[in-house]
């Protein structure tokens, strides 16, 4: 399954991605201390939703849009990282997580992002000029070992590939393994796709059997039936999740899968942790 994000930009993936990555972020600014936040596949990093490419697909209907259509307040945060890269009230504008990351900056924080596509990683340096963002053009999974253990006692690692490569998965499993060992205490992030059940309780059971404790998974599936060969929703793998955060998990879960259920369908949004 290819995965540019230009081309989904703001689509129900998003939306749940990004608000949980900003929910995730403040707790653990909850402490003083500084924070390093890693992206190791940072894509554009700003996006145009008029573009070609977004609306070739049209997803950002069934995501953004309808975040902002919804009166949630638990989903202020979300909205007001979207129209910070905005002038006018409706996004015409998306932005990435590179772009959402170095709104949550404090200056105590770091910031470092990679993108290894030539053309992507051109358009992140324009997105981030004038943040203090340090933009690496690297291998990602090279990058992710290489800036472990971070040079702040705290850090976040994202993962957030495109999954245009069959081992994409195995790399993932692999790299984590050995990013765990050199860095038991940081939480990391993992994006993925969602599309058959069966396809991803394997992956799953593969990565539960790497033994590491707090390994939270989050589900969005989009409908309520197997579609068969079809993109199904997205979710994200958590290492190391805060407190805070998982204490406030529950109702920002309910809250975003009453804004982006599609019409006719329930679906849902699980979470289950991985090292039981």
């Amino acid at each position: 399954m290819n995965y540019r994000h230009s081309f989904h930009a703001g689509n129900s993936a998003d939306v749940v991605k990004h608000s949980l990555l900003i929910a995730l972020v403040q707790a653990l600014q909850l402490k003083p201390g500084p924070l390093t936040l890693i992206d190791t596949h940072a894509g554009g990093g700003l996006y145009d939703l008029g573009g070609e490419q977004a609306r070739r697909t049209g997803e950002a209907a069934h995501g953004v849009m309808r975040a902002f259509a919804d009166a949630d307040p638990l989903l202020d945060d979300y909205r007001a990282a979207v129209r910070a890269v905005n002038r006018l009230e409706e996004p015409h504008l998306y932005p990435g997580s590179p772009r959402i990351l170095a709104q949550l900056l404090r200056p105590q924080d770091v910031l470092i992002l990679n993108e290894k596509h030539p053309e992507d990683a051109y358009a992140l340096r324009g997105a981030m000029r004038g943040t203090p963002a340090a933009v690496h053009e690297r291998d990602a999974y090279e990058l992710w070992l290489a800036m472990l253990p971070t040079r702040t006692p705290r850090g976040v690692v994202v993962v957030d590939p495109p999954y245009e490569r069959t081992d994409e998965r195995a790399r993932i499993s692999a790299t984590l393994a050995a990013a765990h060992r050199k860095w038991a205490h940081g939480v990391t992030v993992i994006w993925f796709p969602l599309k058959e059940r069966a396809a991803h309780q394997r992956w799953k059971d593969k990565l539960q059997r790497l033994g590491i404790p707090k390994f939270l998974g989050i589900e969005h599936w989009l409908y309520d039936a197997e579609q068969t060969g079809i993109y199904n929703g997205a979710g994200l793998f958590i290492v190391n999740p805060p407190y805070a955060f998982t204490q406030a998990l529950p109702p920002m879960l309910h809250a975003l899968r009453a804004t982006l259920a599609p019409e006719g369908h329930r679906g849902e949004i699980t979470t289950e942790w991985l090292n039981v």
